[in-house]
């Protein structure tokens, strides 16, 4: 009776062919590794300092720029081609993502100027996001010296922090003289009545 090599608890050993593997050089024809960037249609809006309300400027396509090892983020009006804003390695901001907007607070001469860029989509947010953050990390200053790039975070964060306040104080110092005055001038109709 045959027994087969399975059933016994023996292995069956299969000879392999040898696998050539030939590495070319590639071709002149063949592209270099493309830093390809969509652009990104968003609407923009600004709120410059000492000012609680938005102004929007119009439509706008969000485009990266490579220099060399650094990018650059631009916006540019898409009716007038003008660029609205570029941020940069050099910039000191913060950006994070309020459902599909993406709100870049900005340091400029001690004041914060926020811009917001609205975008179709929320797979499109997360794309300017990423490519803001990235953008405007500060990649050399983080591996030298790590201490001082933290310290920076820091105070870019509050700084931004401390305009939201003072900025909300204002809303509700604004609103409650609205409310007193309010209150006067129906204090003064009903004595004249009377």
């Amino acid at each position: 009776m045959d027994e087969d090599a399975v059933m016994t608890g023996t292995t069956l050993q299969v000879p392999e062919a040898p696998v050539i593997v030939a590495y070319e050089e590639p071709t002149s024809s063949a592209a270099p590794p493309s830093r390809e960037f969509k652009d990104i249609q968003v609407k923009v809006h600004v709120r410059r300092p000492e000012r609680d309300s938005w102004v929007y400027l119009g439509r706008a396509l969000v485009s990266q720029e490579f220099m060399g090892q650094s990018s650059r983020v631009v916006v540019r009006s898409i009716s007038s081609g003008k660029v609205l804003v570029v941020f940069g390695e050099v910039s000191d901001l913060q950006a994070e993502k309020r459902g599909n907007f993406v709100v870049i607070g900005c340091i400029e001469g001690g004041s914060v100027v926020s811009w917001s860029l609205n975008a179709l989509n929320n797979s499109e947010t997360l794309r300017l996001l990423a490519s803001v953050e990235l953008a405007c990390y500060r990649c050399s200053l983080a591996v030298i010296d790590p201490r001082t790039h933290s310290k920076i975070r820091r105070r870019i964060e509050r700084t931004i922090k401390e305009d939201r306040r003072r900025r909300h104080k204002r809303r509700k110092d604004h609103d409650a003289m609205i409310d007193a005055f309010s209150r006067q001038n129906l204090d003064e109709d009903v004595e004249s009545i009377s």
